[in-house]
């Protein structure tokens, strides 16, 4: 059996419609209530709204993505009980209403990065492109984060301050705008770009962490599990967190899901089956040590949710986006792992056995080039990634 072909959807803004998503097949919608602020609860009636009109086209809620957690839980601010509170109350009615997974991350503030949104492949596609020394730039001389040279190796900084000094103030601006708004205003960001100055209100944020490390934010993570996990227990819910993006630290912030022995502790940290992940192959392979495939075997009981894709890593730290079977991962390793794990729950007889999965971003292509897309996310080219995983998943079927 193949893992349950799913779809983000940004619900009635987006310009991809649930009409448009059961005629490809998809399985499982990946949506949020993308209209109610950070912090606030979900009530049932309005995550009721959404699942019946889901459910009306034929098709089931699979993973709600994403719950944010609010900066206040990850910093355990003043208001850290509150939201708390908002949180647990989301969970129970999320379970309530028989939405039963929820994705989630604990990054702080910026939730992913790329310094290029439109990077033309030699295919005449357009993908999306995190260039190291182009971002060390915006961090170090346009951003001008305090002391944030000392973050970079010096040969980086280097190579930052060419590009930065090949740059016109325009191509500044853009660089700042898209790494603190446009990537970040469709999923909940804490900057939605309103704000004239954003850039000193972004500054404001990233000082909230000032004197946190690694160890600081796994504490206060452990917290929340420990807050959140029993009652999504009782409310039959799963939670899995998604990595880092990239998984490496940026902007003088410590990431703490990038790699195996992040997960081994998680999972250590609250034994819950509860407590699961978001196995993110995009994600994770833009990390050169991690080996995807090891950390598939080394987690596999507790995957909840899997995002597919594919990136193209080069040597200095930086990569790019490659669709969705090509790059510098075995698509057919990591998929055949997954289907193996999913065939091994079925035959225990677990009723939770199924991992959603979802082709995650995609290549602009044809059409797509008409239409305004969240960037990320065009049509034909999730559409080409699914149709191809879903190939790929049936091919395997029968070697499993």
């Amino acid at each position: 059996m193949a893992l349950e072909k799913t779809w983000r959807w940004f619900g009635e803004k987006d310009n991809i419609t649930l009409d448009m998503l059961r005629q490809m097949g998809v399985e499982g919608v990946i949506t949020a209530l993308h209209h109610i602020p950070n912090g606030e609860v979900w009530s049932v009636e309005e995550i009721m709204k959404v699942k019946n009109a889901i459910e009306e086209h034929g098709m089931r809620w699979s993973v709600v993505e994403s719950l944010p957690v609010s900066e206040g839980i990850k910093i355990c601010a003043d208001d850290r009980e509150r939201l708390i509170k908002n949180y647990q109350q989301s969970v129970r009615n999320l379970g309530a209403c028989g939405v039963d997974t929820i994705c989630y991350n604990f990054m702080p503030v910026l939730d992913w990065a790329r310094t290029d949104l439109h990077y033309k492949l030699e295919n005449g596609g357009e993908s999306m492109y995190f260039d190291f020394p182009t971002f060390v730039a915006f961090d170090v001389y346009i951003l001008k984060r305090p002391n944030a040279v000392e973050d970079y190796p010096a040969e980086i900084v280097e190579k930052a301050k060419v590009v930065f000094n090949s740059m016109s103030e325009e191509e500044a601006e853009k660089l700042a705008h898209n790494i603190i708004v446009v990537t970040q205003g469709f999923i909940d960001g804490v900057i939605n770009g309103s704000i004239p100055d954003y850039k000193a209100l972004f500054l404001e944020f990233i000082d909230r962490y000032n004197g946190y490390d690694k160890a600081k934010i796994r504490e206060n993570l452990k917290a929340f599990l420990d807050d959140v996990i029993p009652v999504a227990e009782e409310a039959g819910v799963r939670l899995a967190i998604h990595p880092d993006d990239p998984p490496f630290p940026v902007l003088g912030l410590p990431r703490i899901i990038g790699q195996l022995e992040d997960y081994e502790w998680l999972l250590k940290a609250n034994s819950s089956p509860n407590n699961g992940i978001t196995f993110c192959a995009g994600s994770l392979s833009a990390r050169k040590e991690n080996d995807l495939l090891d950390i598939i075997n080394k987690t596999a009981e507790r995957i909840h949710f899997v995002h597919l894709r594919n990136t193209h890593l080069l040597e200095d730290g930086s990569f790019y986006e490659s669709g969705h079977l090509f790059g510098s991962q075995n698509m057919v390793k990591l998929v055949k792992a997954l289907l193996k794990e999913q065939k091994r729950r079925q035959t225990e007889g677990r009723k939770d056995f199924n991992m959603p999965v979802r082709p995650d971003h995609g290549i602009k292509m044809l059409s797509d080039y008409n239409n305004n897309y969240n960037p990320g996310y065009p049509l034909i080219g999730r559409l080409k990634g699914l149709a191809e995983l879903d190939g790929l998943m049936h091919g395997l079927e029968n070697n499993i």
